[in-house]
């Protein structure tokens, strides 16, 4: 007979998580054992493995979890913005400012993310970079309806990862708490593509090419 879940089953496992991608961003997932883990979360290997039956698959639901709430923000910001009449623009500004906000919170599921998708499985490893595939998809779609004078089909994706470049490795320089907040360097982020995308800035083309 299969053991009854506790009410609490699923948050035990968020919590789980949690310390799980703290430990991974301190020691590296290599070196972090069950027993590292089970200590972490301050019970027993035993206890552990009623939520967990391993190391990998608290990764993968670590990874498949955080992806899919960056998948969840992109949708909820594109159709928040239809919802309130926003233009293009200020619907990619908003989904900046989301995605910023959600890094703020999960430095170490961004770490876990960037780091340790290559010690799983082949399908699981797939199945999360499918998901960043289609995050990274959605991206560029709302840039190039936010931009479409200077967003085309052979700059694109150099645009979209010039972006996610910007903004997905905060983690390694910008602390909570510090002179510059995640919300303010949303801002100074906006006020960039603003000024560099903008209708009335030099054509892309022309910042290659050298002086005559």
């Amino acid at each position: 007979m299969a053991r009854t879940k506790a009410p609490d089953f699923e948050a035990q496992r968020e919590q789980i998580l949690d310390l799980a991608a703290t430990a991974f961003a301190a020691t590296s997932y290599p070196s972090t054992s069950m027993a590292d883990l089970a200590a972490a979360c301050g019970t027993s290997k035993a206890r552990l493995y009623h939520y967990y039956e391993s190391k990998e698959a608290i990764l993968f639901d670590l990874l498949d979890r955080y992806t899919g709430q960056l998948m969840q923000i992109v949708t909820e910001v594109e159709r928040d913005g239809e919802r309130h009449g926003r233009g293009h623009r200020e619907t990619f500004a908003e989904l900046l400012r989301a995605f910023l906000a959600e890094y703020e919170t999960s430095q170490t599921r961004h770490i876990a993310l960037i780091n340790d998708v290559k010690f799983l499985a082949e399908a699981q490893r797939n199945q999360i970079l499918q998901r960043e595939r289609d995050v990274v998809a959605a991206f560029a779609r709302l840039l190039q309806r936010a931009y479409p004078e200077r967003v085309t089909a052979d700059n694109q994706t150099a645009l979209t990862m010039t972006v996610f470049g910007m903004i997905n490795w905060t983690f390694t320089w910008l602390k909570p708490g510090g002179r510059l907040s995640y919300s303010g360097f949303a801002e100074m982020v906006v006020g960039l593509l603003e000024n560099g995308l903008a209708a009335g800035a030099a054509p892309l083309a022309a910042a290659g090419r050298p002086a005559r």
